[in-house]
């Protein structure tokens, strides 16, 4: 069975994400092909597919390594987000199905009852699952693949304050539902922008770590990529 290389470069995107792989450590396909349980070449794919996002990049003498994004790129990304995910608001409302809209209704009643419960353990997964919903109802792949590698790449350079009040948090969320819901792009533009804003005041740089010494061990256990979907 050949594990294809995009199950291999989300496996290894996640690592460098969690903090497994330490900014500026080398990657190579040896240990990742041992790691995840795979062959060289997937690995090899997977590097190549990871550098054009920012996560990978090559040096002469030492092959592949995590990338040290500088503060610079890190509030670039910020402000991107900002410009973006209004823009997604937007053509949300004009391309929206009402399956979208459920899955967004929902998660916005899941946010507000947990905020008010006090319960915020899990609102910081429940926000990334509603804007990535509200990504993809854009209708826009270019936009939605966009969207995705932001999130990723600001989850892996920043941490997040949590909000003093959450539950204004999903009330700002349920009126982008509202204005999607109404195809108002203007006003759905209007309020994520607002929200974007609200919630890029609460970043913080990640510090980076040390940097480890080449070839040196890698945090966390071994463990194989997932092969659901895979064909023999």
């Amino acid at each position: 069975m050949r594990i294809p290389a995009h199950s291999v470069s989300t496996a290894i995107r996640d690592d460098i994400v969690s903090g497994v792989f330490a900014r500026g450590s080398r990657l190579t396909e040896e240990v990742l092909a041992r790691r995840y349980g795979v062959s060289r070449v997937p690995v090899r794919e997977a590097l190549r597919t990871l550098e054009p996002e920012g996560f990978v990049v090559t040096r002469r003498h030492a092959g592949a390594c995590v990338a040290e994004p500088t503060d610079l790129e890190a509030a670039d990304l910020l402000e991107a987000r900002t410009l973006l995910e209004p823009l997604g608001a937007a053509r949300a409302a004009q391309r929206r199905t009402e399956a979208h809209l459920k899955v967004l209704r929902g998660l916005v009643r899941l946010g507000r009852d947990r905020a008010l419960r006090g319960e915020t353990e899990d609102l910081r997964p429940l926000g990334g699952w509603f804007h990535e919903t509200l990504a993809q109802a854009s209708g826009s792949p270019g936009l939605i693949a966009l969207l995705g590698q932001l999130r990723h790449k600001i989850a892996w350079m920043y941490v997040v304050e949590r909000p003093a009040r959450p539950a204004d948090s999903w009330a700002e969320r349920g009126a982008i539902v509202d204005a999607v819901a109404r195809g108002d792009a203007d006003r759905a533009r209007a309020l994520a922008a607002h929200h974007a804003e609200r919630a890029a005041a609460a970043h913080r740089l990640r510090p980076g770590p040390p940097r480890p010494r080449a070839g040196g061990p890698v945090r966390g256990s071994q463990h194989s990529v997932n092969t659901a979907g895979t064909r023999n």
